[in-house]
């Protein structure tokens, strides 16, 4: 009885989801929203936030996923590949308000350089944002102090999103690999 009660609280949950987040992403609704398309003004959108990636201690939110047998004798740690979920937040204060979340996937890429290829959705859970994403997929020199990434779509509000995230660290913990990012957001959209 517990697991029909679990299942029909899902359902439930899942058939609500475009009425709560004020989006409606059945597929009648989006072939609607590309048929208005030409009628539709592009704007940008400015986003800043704080992207905090936690790897040490007892709540990582980014975990190792897969290594090369030569990960940890390069001087890269070249072939490291990294699942996260990481906080977005209005502040770079781990107590800040959380605003969305970061999930994806990071690997190291460089065999000469430090550079990560950056493969995720920025997840907003706030505001007029709330329920929509952006993907990014890019190259990510995390010792470089700005790098800048491609936004490549997005869905919500961001459908058929593109433009730029730029990251700055604002606070990196060599030992444990915590960091503190600062993420700056042009984004084109409808």
């Amino acid at each position: 009885m517990e697991k029909l009660w679990m299942m029909l609280m899902l359902c439930s949950a899942v058939i609500a989801m475009p009425v709560v987040l004020g989006i409606d992403e059945s597929p009648k609704a989006v072939e609607q929203w590309f048929q208005n398309l030409s009628h539709r003004k592009e704007k940008l959108t400015k986003l800043h936030f704080y992207f905090h990636d936690i790897v040490g201690g007892k709540n990582p939110t980014a975990v190792l996923v897969a290594q090369a047998n030569t990960t940890f004798t390069s001087p890269t740690l070249f072939g490291l590949v990294s699942m996260m979920d990481d906080a977005l937040t209005v502040g770079p204060e781990p107590d800040s308000k959380i605003v969305g979340r970061a999930q994806g996937i990071y690997g190291s890429a460089g065999l000469e350089e430090f550079g990560l290829l950056m493969t995720l959705n920025f997840v907003f859970t706030e505001g007029k944002y709330n329920g929509s994403t952006l993907s990014v997929l890019g190259r990510n020199p995390v010792f470089h102090e700005y790098r800048e990434m491609p936004i490549v779509g997005g869905s919500g509000v961001f459908r058929v999103a593109r433009g730029v995230a730029t990251a700055k660290t604002i606070w990196l913990n060599l030992t444990t690999g915590d960091a503190v990012v600062e993420y700056q957001v042009m984004v084109l959209h409808y």
